[in-house]
């Protein structure tokens, strides 16, 4: 498996369409990153993110895609490689009504746009949307109601954290201007 996105650029871009793939409530670390395989490389546990809730999910995500979840995303552990394996599959972003906050901090640094939206239970496995996270807002097809979901804005800060593929890329690229 070869890294398929070196920053996420895909999640700021606000023409972009993203397809949504739905998980349920209380997604924990370790069906992110399975335990029985942290002694391997970033590629093999990504091979194996949700398999226990989502056996396709790993060899049919494409970049670009989101993850849609319930409530409390990403409790349990605070292994990075969690976040991690999300990014090397390509995932653009996360949307769900609350995340751990260990979690949250884990995905920033390595460059996962996570969006607080407390109506991301409206949004549909399948569904293509657009994204604006600098102003909080999800925009869905048009004739859809809602067509547009407001949620958390992620401050500038953390915008560039995912723009520049997570935060020792951000630190590298301010140390070379």
């Amino acid at each position: 498996m070869t890294n398929r996105i070196a920053t996420n650029s895909i999640a700021t871009e606000p023409t972009a369409t993203h397809r949504v793939w739905r998980v349920g409530a209380d997604i924990d670390t370790d069906a992110l990153a399975p335990g029985a395989y942290m002694k391997f490389g970033i590629d093999e546990i990504a091979r194996h993110c949700l398999q226990r809730v989502r056996p396709e999910f790993a060899g049919q995500v494409q970049p670009g895609d989101v993850l849609v979840a319930g409530p409390n995303f990403g409790i349990g552990s605070s292994r990075e490689q969690a976040a991690s394996a999300l990014v090397r599959l390509g995932v653009a972003a996360v949307i769900a009504p609350s995340f751990n906050g260990l979690y949250f901090r884990n995905a920033f640094n390595v460059g996962l746009l996570l969006l607080t939206c407390p109506q991301a239970d409206v949004l549909a496995e399948g569904e293509h949307i657009t994204l604006d996270p600098a102003s909080g807002r999800i925009g869905r097809a048009a004739g859809v109601d809602p067509s547009e979901l407001h949620c958390e804005t992620v401050p500038a800060f953390l915008m560039d954290m995912v723009r520049a593929g997570g935060l020792l890329n951000l630190l590298k690229q301010r140390q070379t201007s």
